[in-house]
């Protein structure tokens, strides 16, 4: 959150409504505006997720990359197809690297050892209700032998390696197969840079 001894934010509560899987908070607080001077006190509810981190599964060899679909509440509440395509992702816990998530992830969603990460973007997953970040990474992997049905029995997870080609996954992206925020940004990213990563990939 803000400092909340910025001059730009004045924080004057903050207090913890819910906490269950997601906690939710409610924010009291004054903010500069456009036009100048400071708002009058607005109340804003929060839900508290923090960072997250999302890794795009690329085989630079096959030019193919590595999905995974599984099942998501937020879809079906949506009214959208609930077993949804995406790409891997996990909860950053505090005093972990981002980076260490991404390869842990990879693991367990993907059965996927990655070879190199580079860093895509960080962004907000949306900045209106949550505090969520998503660090994303693009994770070089050999796919050989990926597939199957993978995630943790204890936290309920059934997650399906989804591999693809680039185009096929771009393809996804236009026709709304796949339509989650991550993935688009993700799968975006590799088509805007697509010749760089080959040039960079390409066999002495």
């Amino acid at each position: 959150m803000t400092d909340p001894a910025s001059q730009d934010v004045q924080i004057l509560q903050r207090e913890r409504l819910f906490k269950n899987y997601l906690a939710i908070d409610r924010c009291v607080l004054r903010h500069r505006l456009h036009a100048g001077g400071m708002s009058a006190p607005i109340s804003r509810d929060v839900i508290a997720r923090g960072p997250a981190v999302g890794v795009l599964l690329l085989d630079p060899a096959r030019d193919r990359v590595i999905l995974v679909e599984q099942f998501r509440i937020g879809a079906l509440c949506a009214g959208m197809d609930p077993w949804v395509i995406e790409i891997v992702a996990g909860v950053v816990e505090p005093g972990e690297d981002p980076r260490d998530v991404a390869r842990r992830e990879s693991r367990e969603e993907a059965g996927a050892e990655v070879d190199a990460l580079i860093p895509i973007a960080r962004h907000l997953a949306s900045p209106g209700i949550t505090d969520e970040t998503v660090e994303t990474f693009l994770g070089c992997v050999d796919s050989d032998g990926l597939g199957g049905i993978h995630g943790l029995a204890e936290e309920g997870e059934d997650i399906r390696v989804v591999a693809m080609t680039v185009d096929e996954a771009l393809v996804a992206c236009s026709d709304g197969r796949i339509a989650n925020a991550m993935t688009l940004i993700a799968l975006q990213w590799l088509a805007l840079n697509r010749r760089t990563l080959e040039a960079r990939w390409q066999p002495a």
